[in-house]
């Protein structure tokens, strides 16, 4: 991937770092955006450190388009057209449906969904005009089933595998590819978030994080890293030919 400008949202820690960084191993140049300017800053620097390649960070808001619009006009500004896409950030909430209040709902949509096709509305032209470019969805397996109370998490997830195909359909035949990828339960803050969840329901913390991981076939969470190679894969010439499809990394926990 020597020479292509990568970029990834919600990069700053957790799957979009680990994302960040293997791109950044296969020659990328990377623009990591988050929302967080220290984090960003902390990302990008130890990417420079490791790789030696260009790297810089920008303040991105996946639910404000003035801040997608502006960091995106300063990426290119900075790096030049964006070669690859990685779709990352993204939020969950629980709640039983009786509780899911519509701010819950209009943040779960805005951040999972409504972010990712802002984001991709601003490189997309270019990628056309170029007939070149890869575009990956970070997703999950939440958006291949149901889950109880997170209707509004799963509405977003299943909202951004239609996105995904039907975006893919309508590119295929300009060098474009549009993928997703649907990790399980992975060792991060979301997962955390999922035990704590539990925990406030009366489990343990131990039990909690037993019953997560009962969920997952091969006995262990997902990793970050595991979740970034199948990106790095499917943003790679050798993926070529792969479009519209929906990748679970889940360990066997799949419908």
């Amino acid at each position: 991937m020597a020479g292509r400008h990568a970029v990834v949202t919600g990069a700053s820690r957790g799957i979009g770092a680990a994302i960040a960084r293997a791109l950044a191993g296969r020659g990328a140049r990377m623009t990591l955006m988050s929302r967080s300017a220290e984090a960003l800053d902390r990302a990008a620097k130890g990417l420079r450190g490791e790789f030696g390649i260009d790297t810089g960070g920008v303040i991105c808001d996946v639910t404000d388009g003035s801040s997608i619009g502006a960091a995106f006009a300063r990426t290119v500004t900075e790096r030049g057209p964006v070669d690859v896409l990685v779709n990352n950030a993204g939020a969950a909430e629980s709640a039983p449906f009786s509780q899911t209040s519509r701010e819950l709902w209009d943040r779960m949509l805005a951040v999972n969904l409504s972010g990712t096709f802002a984001c991709t509305r601003e490189v997309l032209p270019a990628m056309l005009a170029r007939k070149a470019g890869r575009v990956v969805n970070v997703a999950s397996t939440a958006g291949l089933r149901g889950y109880k109370t997170m209707t509004a998490y799963c509405a977003a997830k299943h909202g951004v595998l239609g996105f995904t195909r039907a975006l893919a359909a309508e590119t295929a035949r300009h060098g474009i590819t549009v993928n997703a990828v649907c990790p399980g339960y992975t060792e991060t803050d979301l997962a955390e978030t999922a035990i704590a969840n539990l925990v406030a329901l009366g489990k343990t913390p131990d039990e909690a994080r037993a019953m997560i991981v009962r969920t997952v076939q091969r006995g262990s969470l997902i990793t970050p890293d595991e979740v970034a190679a199948t990106v790095a894969w499917l943003c790679s010439p050798d993926a070529s030919g792969v479009t519209g499809v929906a990748l679970p990394i889940a360990g066997g926990a799949v419908p």
